[in-house]
């Protein structure tokens, strides 16, 4: 059966990856080296989403530094790269669900707020790399999710209109950015819905599963 969608546009982070520990792990070590206060990941949970830089300031914020953000940003980006392999793991579903998908000939894309440079080797270390024929990171573009810009980009580079695509997302921004765009929509509970009821975030399809893709018509 034809699958309604021909481009299914990924988030990363908290959608296709749990990679918490490694992004409190690099935060913590940026934070230790600036003798500041360290969080638990259940606190970075609460940060993460809206790209590196908005969790640096967060931190900042909740550490009450005056540190300015763009004195901090290189000593974390330096962590980050450092940490970005040791703990990351896919979560239940995503493997299945993308070779279902390849197999119907769907064309399948990444959209993430991660900073480009960081995603290939994430995705090779995971064995995903090859799925995706096309990758937008969140410095790939001067726009960057909730704009729908990053997402509308993918859409006309595979010359699909808005409502030929999908958006597979966990967060406010990935809705905001499906929402602007009008791009259909799937939220996953399990990432960084961040008090986000799913129920009234305009998605079309929520799920538990990645695997739940695969069953998707368009009249649900």
């Amino acid at each position: 059966m034809r699958y309604p969608f021909p481009l299914v546009i990924f988030d990363l982070d908290g959608t296709l990856v749990d990679s918490l520990s490694d992004i409190s792990e690099a935060l913590n070590l940026t934070l230790a080296d600036l003798a500041l206060p360290q969080f638990d990941e259940a606190t970075v949970r609460g940060w993460v989403g809206e790209g590196v830089r908005s969790l640096v300031a967060s931190a900042l914020q909740a550490s009450r530094s005056s540190l300015a953000l763009d004195e901090v940003m290189p000593g974390f980006m330096r962590h980050y790269g450092e940490c970005l392999l040791h703990h990351p793991r896919l979560y239940p579903g995503v493997a299945e669900a993308l070779d279902g998908l390849q197999a119907r000939a769907v064309t399948l894309a990444v959209c993430t707020n991660k900073p480009a440079r960081f995603v290939q080797p994430l995705l090779a270390h995971l064995g995903i790399a090859g799925h995706f024929s096309a990758v937008l990171g969140g410095d790939s573009l001067p726009q960057r999710k909730p704009d729908p810009t990053p997402l509308l980009h993918l859409c006309a580079q595979f010359g699909q209109s808005a409502q030929q695509c999908l958006m597979v997302g966990d967060s406010a921004v990935d809705a905001a950015a499906a929402n602007a765009a009008h791009v259909p929509l799937a939220l996953v509970r399990y990432g960084y819905l961040r008090g986000l009821d799913p129920r009234h975030s305009g998605a079309r399809w929520v799920m538990d599963d990645m695997r739940e893709l695969l069953a998707i018509d368009t009249a649900g």
